[in-house]
Protein backbone atom coordinates (compact mmCIF):
# COMPACT_ATOMS: atom_id res chain seq x y z
CA UNK A 1 0.00 0.00 0.00
CA UNK A 2 1.33 3.35 -0.78
CA UNK A 3 0.26 6.43 0.80
CA UNK A 4 -0.85 9.05 -1.57
CA UNK A 5 -0.72 12.06 -0.02
CA UNK A 6 3.27 11.44 0.38
CA UNK A 7 3.23 10.77 -3.79
CA UNK A 8 1.85 13.92 -4.36
CA UNK A 9 3.69 16.26 -6.20
CA UNK A 10 5.70 18.99 -4.35
CA UNK A 11 3.46 21.95 -6.54
CA UNK A 12 0.17 20.29 -5.42
CA UNK A 13 0.64 20.58 -1.87
CA UNK A 14 -0.56 23.47 -0.29
CA UNK A 15 1.21 26.10 1.42
CA UNK A 16 0.00 28.67 3.63
CA UNK A 17 1.47 32.10 2.40
CA UNK A 18 1.06 34.84 4.83
CA UNK A 19 0.17 37.55 2.57
CA UNK A 20 2.04 40.53 4.44
CA UNK A 21 0.89 43.65 1.62
CA UNK A 22 -2.86 42.44 3.38
CA UNK A 23 -1.88 41.93 6.95
CA UNK A 24 0.52 45.49 6.66
CA UNK A 25 -2.60 47.20 5.41
CA UNK A 26 -5.00 45.86 7.67
CA UNK A 27 -2.71 46.88 10.14
CA UNK A 28 -2.38 50.35 9.37
CA UNK A 29 -6.58 50.76 9.12
CA UNK A 30 -6.36 49.37 12.97
CA UNK A 31 -4.00 51.50 13.84
CA UNK A 32 -5.94 54.88 12.12
CA UNK A 33 -9.04 53.81 13.51
CA UNK A 34 -7.79 53.62 17.29
CA UNK A 35 -5.45 56.88 16.45
CA UNK A 36 -9.08 59.11 15.19
CA UNK A 37 -10.81 57.18 18.01
CA UNK A 38 -8.56 58.09 20.63
CA UNK A 39 -7.44 61.40 19.40
CA UNK A 40 -9.88 63.05 16.94
CA UNK A 41 -13.77 61.51 16.76
CA UNK A 42 -15.56 59.67 19.49
CA UNK A 43 -19.17 58.69 19.41
CA UNK A 44 -21.78 59.42 22.29
CA UNK A 45 -24.99 58.65 23.02
CA UNK A 46 -27.65 61.59 23.88
CA UNK A 47 -28.96 59.47 27.21
CA UNK A 48 -31.20 63.22 28.68
CA UNK A 49 -33.14 65.67 27.49
CA UNK A 50 -31.26 68.47 28.44
CA UNK A 51 -30.77 69.55 24.84
CA UNK A 52 -33.80 69.17 23.46
CA UNK A 53 -35.06 69.79 20.56
CA UNK A 54 -31.45 70.13 19.28
CA UNK A 55 -30.74 66.46 20.86
CA UNK A 56 -33.15 64.20 21.77
CA UNK A 57 -32.52 61.00 24.35
CA UNK A 58 -31.24 58.24 22.07
CA UNK A 59 -29.58 60.57 20.00
CA UNK A 60 -25.94 58.99 18.60
CA UNK A 61 -23.15 61.44 17.66
CA UNK A 62 -19.56 61.82 16.97
CA UNK A 63 -17.53 64.26 18.70
CA UNK A 64 -14.49 66.11 17.57
CA UNK A 65 -11.90 66.19 19.80
CA UNK A 66 -9.26 68.00 17.65
CA UNK A 67 -10.96 71.42 17.22
CA UNK A 68 -10.34 72.85 20.30
CA UNK A 69 -6.97 71.57 20.37
CA UNK A 70 -6.36 74.73 17.46
CA UNK A 71 -8.56 77.03 18.54
CA UNK A 72 -10.71 77.63 21.51
CA UNK A 73 -15.01 77.29 21.85
CA UNK A 74 -16.57 79.72 20.74
CA UNK A 75 -20.61 81.07 21.51
CA UNK A 76 -23.33 78.72 20.15
CA UNK A 77 -20.77 75.69 20.19
CA UNK A 78 -22.05 72.91 21.53
CA UNK A 79 -19.80 70.97 23.64
CA UNK A 80 -18.96 68.04 25.23
CA UNK A 81 -17.49 67.79 28.45
CA UNK A 82 -16.20 65.97 31.60
CA UNK A 83 -18.39 67.15 34.61
CA UNK A 84 -17.25 70.24 36.88
CA UNK A 85 -16.59 69.00 40.42
CA UNK A 86 -19.18 71.31 41.13
CA UNK A 87 -21.60 68.96 39.86
CA UNK A 88 -20.13 65.86 40.83
CA UNK A 89 -20.11 66.30 44.36
CA UNK A 90 -23.54 67.75 44.44
CA UNK A 91 -24.68 64.33 43.30
CA UNK A 92 -26.32 65.33 40.53
CA UNK A 93 -24.81 63.07 37.96
CA UNK A 94 -26.22 61.61 35.86
CA UNK A 95 -23.62 60.63 33.55
CA UNK A 96 -19.67 60.65 32.90
CA UNK A 97 -20.08 63.20 29.98
CA UNK A 98 -22.22 65.93 29.37
CA UNK A 99 -23.44 68.03 26.95
CA UNK A 100 -24.00 71.79 26.51
CA UNK A 101 -24.68 74.63 24.23
CA UNK A 102 -21.74 77.21 25.07
CA UNK A 103 -23.49 80.50 25.82
CA UNK A 104 -20.41 83.19 27.01
CA UNK A 105 -16.97 82.71 26.65
CA UNK A 106 -14.37 84.63 29.46
CA UNK A 107 -15.20 87.92 30.12
CA UNK A 108 -18.34 88.32 29.15
CA UNK A 109 -21.62 89.25 31.29
CA UNK A 110 -24.77 86.56 31.34
CA UNK A 111 -27.95 87.88 32.92
CA UNK A 112 -31.42 85.60 32.65
CA UNK A 113 -34.50 87.60 33.16
CA UNK A 114 -37.54 87.65 32.26
CA UNK A 115 -37.52 84.49 30.12
CA UNK A 116 -34.79 86.05 28.07
CA UNK A 117 -30.63 85.53 28.04
CA UNK A 118 -28.85 88.74 27.76
CA UNK A 119 -24.80 88.16 27.24
CA UNK A 120 -22.90 91.80 27.44
CA UNK A 121 -26.72 93.70 27.52
CA UNK A 122 -27.44 92.37 24.02
CA UNK A 123 -30.90 89.90 23.84
CA UNK A 124 -29.54 86.22 22.23
CA UNK A 125 -31.92 85.32 19.72
CA UNK A 126 -32.02 81.65 20.28
CA UNK A 127 -34.17 79.51 17.78
CA UNK A 128 -33.15 76.58 19.11
CA UNK A 129 -34.34 76.81 22.70
CA UNK A 130 -37.15 74.13 23.91
CA UNK A 131 -38.75 76.93 25.88
CA UNK A 132 -38.02 80.37 27.81
CA UNK A 133 -36.38 79.91 31.31
CA UNK A 134 -38.52 80.73 33.95
CA UNK A 135 -35.66 81.42 36.21
CA UNK A 136 -33.07 84.22 36.76
CA UNK A 137 -29.82 84.40 37.06
CA UNK A 138 -26.96 87.04 37.38
CA UNK A 139 -26.06 89.57 36.11
CA UNK A 140 -22.34 87.60 36.38
CA UNK A 141 -19.12 88.04 34.71
CA UNK A 142 -17.35 84.75 33.19
CA UNK A 143 -14.02 84.13 35.11
CA UNK A 144 -11.05 83.66 33.18
CA UNK A 145 -10.77 79.92 31.59
CA UNK A 146 -14.74 79.49 32.12
CA UNK A 147 -17.58 79.51 29.82
CA UNK A 148 -20.99 79.67 30.21
CA UNK A 149 -23.09 76.92 29.23
CA UNK A 150 -26.35 75.95 28.89
CA UNK A 151 -28.83 73.11 28.25
CA UNK A 152 -31.10 74.09 24.69
CA UNK A 153 -34.23 72.44 27.04
CA UNK A 154 -33.43 75.66 29.80
CA UNK A 155 -35.67 74.27 32.35
CA UNK A 156 -35.05 70.62 32.51
CA UNK A 157 -31.18 71.36 32.40
CA UNK A 158 -28.26 71.18 34.91
CA UNK A 159 -25.88 73.60 33.19
CA UNK A 160 -24.30 77.11 34.54
CA UNK A 161 -27.20 78.80 35.79
CA UNK A 162 -27.11 75.68 38.73
CA UNK A 163 -23.54 74.88 39.17
CA UNK A 164 -21.64 78.23 37.73
CA UNK A 165 -19.84 78.51 34.88
CA UNK A 166 -17.79 75.67 33.46
CA UNK A 167 -13.71 75.06 33.65
CA UNK A 168 -12.36 75.21 30.17
CA UNK A 169 -10.29 72.47 30.77
CA UNK A 170 -13.24 70.51 31.69
CA UNK A 171 -14.49 70.53 27.69
CA UNK A 172 -13.56 67.06 25.61
CA UNK A 173 -14.66 68.18 22.04
CA UNK A 174 -17.62 69.77 19.89
CA UNK A 175 -20.68 67.95 19.11
CA UNK A 176 -20.01 67.59 15.24
CA UNK A 177 -22.20 65.09 13.30
CA UNK A 178 -25.94 62.94 14.84
CA UNK A 179 -25.47 60.02 12.47
CA UNK A 180 -28.22 58.11 14.40
CA UNK A 181 -31.29 58.10 13.96
CA UNK A 182 -31.23 58.69 10.15
CA UNK A 183 -33.94 60.51 9.79
CA UNK A 184 -32.11 63.49 12.29
CA UNK A 185 -28.91 62.52 10.47
CA UNK A 186 -26.71 65.98 9.86
CA UNK A 187 -24.13 68.29 10.71
CA UNK A 188 -24.79 70.24 14.42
Amino acid sequence: MSNHCQDAPAHTQKKWKIPWRMVIGVGALVLLAVLLRGFVVHPRLIVSGSMEPTLAVGDRLVVDTLSYRVHPPQAGDVVVFEPPPELVRSGDLRQHIAIKRVIALPGQEVRVRDGQVFVDGRLLQEPYVAAAPTYQWGPARVPEDRLFVLGDNRNASSDSHVWGPLPRRSVTGKAWLRFWPPERAGAL
